[in-house]
């Protein structure tokens, strides 16, 4: 089953990763900036598992915890140029007694990009440039190296399932693919737009999933947890702030939640966005709108960033390439997401959305005051002075010194570490 509305709490690779294994959103779990380590007393779900028998496994990226934690028999770095080539070895070698929890995490796709033979070469000819990018080579030759580690990743999932198939458990298996964070580009990856904040989520398990089928309901990632547990025999903790999504497997039109939240905090960068997407809309604030909202995306690390910047200083980007050097940024947003997918057009002014507007923010302060979300008053700075541009030059970012500090987190004040209300589920 393909999930078309599925979305992460924050598109920031490892506090999105901290969200998943806790069940809770990012500011809940004590973790909500990039390069936080998951605090020990946060309890992950598959520790829930392997207590209830199960063989657990982590392999690849981490950034949550050590080499070592309570939640995983074995945790191991992966192997190879995405991380996944041990995969298949911990189905072969695992307790053939047991239920087992595999947690496979590629650094597919993640720069830099690393080009291998186990997937195909694609042509820059062929590359679909979306409307916020500018259309050049470098641009093209940059997404082929996005696509080729998609690929390479789809590659290695098909090498499970063969290995699953091989044992005669593939179909008492439930498979999960997602990502933790949107692509590494412009106006993607830490932003709240579906470019950055929704997911690809495919699930397969046939004892449930009846046929082939795809589903518009919203689902978050915080909802594995709890459709984890509830298929193990799990009873759902009261910290689990996901709900299952079990219903939707059994009937596409089954509604688990009606509205889902995500936030966007540190991550290289000062920020702190808030999103909620319901019905038709997506609304985002930004609560420091005094800046360009920037990713780690301008220097020629990140050929398409770099190709984004350079049209810009010359005066060549067009409104829609525009929102990226915004400064200051809107403090609201409200997009129609069915008419504006790549949501351009801001409809937060426009009269005729005024009610949408007033239940986005509704909506917004409600899931604040019961998750206990704050806004830092002494918030993690910038890494290193942003780019700029200057008469027509492109005055680079700031040399990164040593890793600074994190300064308060959202939700501290609060004590939201402590806080299990889920939210708004329902409108």
């Amino acid at each position: 089953m393909r999930f078309d509305n599925a979305y992460l709490t924050t598109s920031s690779c490892s506090p999105t990763r901290c969200s998943i294994i806790t069940g809770r959103y990012p500011h809940n779990t004590g973790a909500p900036e990039l390069h936080v380590r998951l605090p020990e007393s946060q309890v992950r779900f598959p520790e829930l598992l392997r207590k209830a028998g199960y063989y657990t496994v982590l392999s690849g990226k981490n950034h949550m915890f050590g080499h070592k934690d309570r939640a995983f028999d074995r945790i191991t770095g992966g192997g190879g140029p995405g991380k996944e080539k041990d995969w298949v070895d911990h189905v072969k070698d695992r307790p053939k007694d047991k239920p087992f929890f595999f947690w496979f995490a590629a650094s597919d796709a993640h720069r830099g990009w690393g080009i291998s033979d186990d997937a195909p070469k694609y042509e820059p000819k062929d590359i679909v440039i979306p409307p916020y990018m500018v259309d050049t080579e470098e641009t093209r030759k940059d997404l082929t190296g996005y696509y080729h580690e998609v690929s390479r990743f789809d590659h290695f999932i098909g090498l499970v399932i063969a290995e699953l198939k091989k044992q005669g458990i593939l179909e008492n298996t439930m498979i999960v693919v997602a990502a933790d964070n949107g692509r590494p580009f412009p106006r993607c990856k830490s932003r709240m737009y579906d470019s950055g904040i929704k997911t690809p989520w495919v699930v397969y398990y046939p004892d449930v999933i009846k046929k082939p089928s795809v589903t518009q309901r919203l689902v978050s990632v915080i909802d594995l947890s709890a459709t984890c547990l509830e298929l193990a025999g799990v009873k759902r903790p009261a910290f689990v702030q996901g709900r299952s999504f079990l219903p939707i497997l059994k009937d596409t039109k089954a509604q688990v939640r009606e509205v889902v939240f995500a936030e966007h905090n540190w991550h290289v960068y000062k920020n702190h966005e808030r999103m909620v997407r319901f019905g038709n809309f997506l609304y985002i604030r930004n609560n420091f709108p005094d800046q360009p909202n920037l990713c780690y995306e301008s220097d020629d690390h990140y050929p398409a960033g770099a190709e984004l910047w350079k049209a810009h200083a010359a005066g060549k980007t067009t409104r829609n390439q525009f929102q990226v050097f915004a400064n200051p940024c809107p403090p609201e947003e409200l997009f129609e997401v069915s008419d504006d997918p790549h949501q351009l057009t801001n409809l937060a002014n426009a009269r005729e959305y005024a009610k949408n507007l007033k239940q986005a923010r509704a909506l917004l302060a409600d899931w604040t005051k019961q998750t206990g979300d704050s806004i830092p008053a002494n918030p993690t700075p910038h890494r290193h002075d942003p780019p700029r541009i200057e008469d027509g030059k492109i005055i680079p970012q700031g040399k990164a010194g040593k890793r600074n500090p994190h300064a308060e987190m959202p939700g501290a004040s609060n004590n939201a570490m402590k806080v299990n209300h889920p939210g708004p589920l329902k409108l």
